[in-house]
């Protein structure tokens, strides 16, 4: 890639021009894969109500939260973290997970790497929503995901 044709991203917008809509909240991918060959997607995400994604495992791909505002409980391998702005936690690959939105309004940089199919996962489910239990899991099956348990709790 050649300095001018560096894409820039700015705050609201989404780098295909096409934010999307999953799982309680807004998603404007700022890095695509096709920026790095593979090697990072980088989400961020308006939470819109309380809640997330239910527990599940990432087999190959790390991914990295850092909240921007709001607050969220991030679980990372058995152990719950509360966050605020600004701070961050690491989801390494083959450690269950998953984030809860503890605020009516939130936002969190999400970054996987290798990145995967993970663009591919939240279009896919953005665009087939709203999915049922069953549907979310066989999603997040044939994009390298287990879906361990349910979402985690508000309280």
């Amino acid at each position: 890639m050649t300095a001018s044709a560096v894409p820039v991203v700015r705050s609201g917008e989404d780098r295909r021009g096409a934010p999307f809509r999953f799982v309680n909240g807004q998603f404007d991918t700022k890095v695509s894969p096709d920026d790095t060959g593979g090697g990072l997607f980088v989400i961020d995400t308006w939470r819109t109500e309380p809640g997330g994604p239910p527990l599940h495992v990432h087999h190959d791909v790390d991914e990295w939260f850092c909240v921007l505002s709001g607050r969220f409980r991030i679980r990372i391998g058995g152990v719950d973290h509360e966050l605020g702005p600004d701070d961050s936690v690491l989801g390494p690959r083959g450690l269950e997970h998953a984030f809860a939105s503890l605020t009516p309004t939130a936002r969190l940089l999400i970054a996987f790497t290798p990145a995967g199919s993970m663009e591919a996962f939240f279009r896919e489910g953005a665009a087939a929503a709203p999915l049922s239990p069953a549907d979310f899991a066989a999603l997040s099956a044939a994009h390298g995901m287990t879906v361990t348990g349910p979402p985690l709790p508000l309280s």
